[in-house]
């Protein structure tokens, strides 16, 4: 079961989807781990080839509440996306997660974010200023928001920034705010501030974001001691999608195994 949400930030909305485990129209006294999805650079709560309606349809079937939505300015929510910042993604993030606490049924002890690409580092960044979120999954996740993003859009791109108030890429217009709050945000400096658990995972093939920074990554997470846990799993050939079947079911058989270990969710009968 899948319904259409309006979530509210400042004086906009951001559209959403929650997913539903089959079970929970009858069961009355049960509670469900929450996973909420973010969402990378310029995408949406789709995702490309479905990659996050995939997954949501999959993780409910692991007895979760699954919420996945589109960031101000991309898929069907209001605003500019390219006007913003990291900052208000980490803000909107924030807000979704004070929305969905009130979805009834949802265990408070077991909210995860799971992030792909920039939404990986955003979400670690919103994980360690909002102590709801007790779990982390990391897709291919950003490590330099400011020079992967640059390495995207094109050092030529930013450099007509010099000249104007801003740059047109993929159709979104991106002003100087966005990038110059790009530079503020340090996630692997951030890493060990997290004290819950964490998976990694990325594919050796990823043209956008490099394979090593998971293994950067696991260095920081494991920094911490007994604050958390963290599991890395490098999908040999996948790309920063997962476009392939066979990726695409190495990342979903991983991520449920981790959920059932880590959340350790009810099994319904």
């Amino acid at each position: 079961m899948c319904t259409q949400i309006k979530i509210p930030w400042r004086n906009q909305h951001l559209i959403g989807s929650i997913h539903f485990p089959d079970s929970y129209l009858n069961k009355s006294n049960v509670s469900y781990p929450l996973i909420i999805i973010c969402h990378g650079f310029t995408s949406s709560r789709i995702g490309v080839d479905r990659l996050f309606v995939k997954s949501a349809n999959q993780l409910t079937a692991e007895s979760c509440i699954v919420v996945r939505f589109d960031y101000s300015g991309c898929g069907e929510s209001e605003g500019n996306y390219g006007n913003s910042g990291l900052d208000e993604l980490i803000e909107q993030t924030i807000d979704v997660i004070e929305f969905c606490s009130g979805i009834d049924k949802v265990d408070s002890n077991k909210v995860t974010l799971l992030g792909h690409s920039l939404g990986g580092a955003t979400a670690l960044l919103t994980a360690v200023r909002d102590i709801r979120v007790k779990q982390l999954i990391l897709w291919s996740a950003v490590a330099n928001p400011y020079e992967d993003i640059a390495k995207i859009v094109g050092m030529n791109n930013l450099r007509n920034l010099e000249k104007s108030t801003s740059i047109d890429y993929l159709g979104y217009s991106f002003s100087e705010k966005y990038f110059n709050s790009l530079r503020k945000f340090h996630p692997l400096e951030e890493a060990k501030k997290f004290k819950g658990d964490v998976l990694i995972i990325h594919g050796t093939d990823d043209k956008d974001i490099p394979v090593h920074y998971c293994h950067s990554y696991e260095k920081e997470f494991l920094l911490r001691a007994k604050d958390g846990s963290c599991t890395k799993q490098i999908i040999h050939g996948a790309n920063h999608t997962y476009s392939s079947s066979a990726h695409f079911k190495q990342l979903m058989d991983t991520t449920k195994k981790w959920i059932n270990d880590k959340i350790m969710i009810e099994q319904f009968v």
